[in-house]
């Protein structure tokens, strides 16, 4: 892993590849291996850069003083960007949807083109039934760690307050236990995880933070899942209607974590949009 410094601190990321960069965004409680399966999948040509954000599943600790609430992580992302100097970047938004206020920010000028995975959007914060668990868990005492405890029973984790409504098939436990070692380990990142869950969210705001997207003049893939109860299937087709060059395609059967449910399908439709076609490819 790579590390990048920041303002608010010292990012991770895994890096593999050469060319235009993709960077890859993970959600809440997860990590840059959210994308394991479909990386290897994706086309050569591309330098392919997966962020590990503080969002709870995170081994470096940002500063004790850091602003954390979505507005800052939004901000932390655009630094990212800046810090590694990366230009005609393809985002991958996935689960979090901070990274789809660049715009509104202003901060959206090294990002060419963007895919937009079922995620946050709207007035969709936290989202669901698990976002809304999460959101609870965080910021009670001792909630976060008792949830990520959970996470680590096979059968609890596929409630619908935890990760049945997020992933279709089971989710191995070496990936549950990576996620969850930091945040009962690292008091640093306990903290980090409740800064962020403390964001106070308005729902006007959001919605009008995400229609700001209306002016991004980049090509668009919103890749939704429209089976899932998490991130509502009409949020994936008024995303597509707001961007001027966005395209609306689907992954039947998947719940939120589409990468992870199925990664063939979802590796195929990136691959065709990072090589510019206007449909999904064979698989390299």
């Amino acid at each position: 892993m790579r590390v990048a410094s920041l303002p608010a601190g010292e990012i991770e990321y895994h890096e593999t590849g050469v060319g235009p960069p993709v960077v890859l965004l993970h959600g809440l409680l997860m990590d840059h291996t959210v994308w394991d399966q479909v990386l290897p999948l994706l086309p050569d040509g591309f330098r392919y850069l997966r962020p590990v954000l503080p969002l709870g599943a995170h081994r470096r600790a940002m500063r004790p003083d850091a602003d954390l609430t979505l507005p800052a992580l939004t901000a932390l992302v655009a630094d990212l960007l800046d810090a590694l100097d990366l230009t005609d970047v393809t985002f991958v938004h996935a689960d979090w949807g901070g990274g789809l206020f660049l715009t509104a920010q202003g901060r959206d000028q090294r990002v060419a083109r963007q895919a937009v995975l079922p995620c946050e959007a709207f007035d969709n914060f936290p989202p669901g039934l698990p976002g809304k668990m999460a959101a609870l868990a965080a910021r009670t005492p001792g909630g976060a760690r008792f949830a990520a405890r959970q996470f680590r029973i096979r059968w609890l984790r596929r409630l619908p307050i935890l990760l049945g409504q997020m992933a279709r098939d089971p989710i191995p436990d070496e990936t549950i236990r990576g996620w969850t070692e930091p945040l009962l380990r690292d008091d640093g990142v306990l903290r980090d995880l409740r800064a962020y869950c403390r964001t106070h969210f308005d729902r006007l705001t959001l919605i009008r933070q995400t229609e700001a997207l209306a002016s991004f003049t980049g090509e668009v893939l919103v890749l939704w899942s429209p089976d899932n109860k998490v991130m509502p299937p009409a949020h994936g087709h008024r995303l597509a209607e707001l961007m001027p060059r966005a395209r609306y395609a689907e992954i039947p059967g998947a719940r939120v974590l589409s990468m992870l449910d199925e990664p063939e399908a979802v590796a195929l439709e990136l691959t065709a949009f990072l090589r510019g076609s206007s449909g999904p490819t064979d698989l390299p």
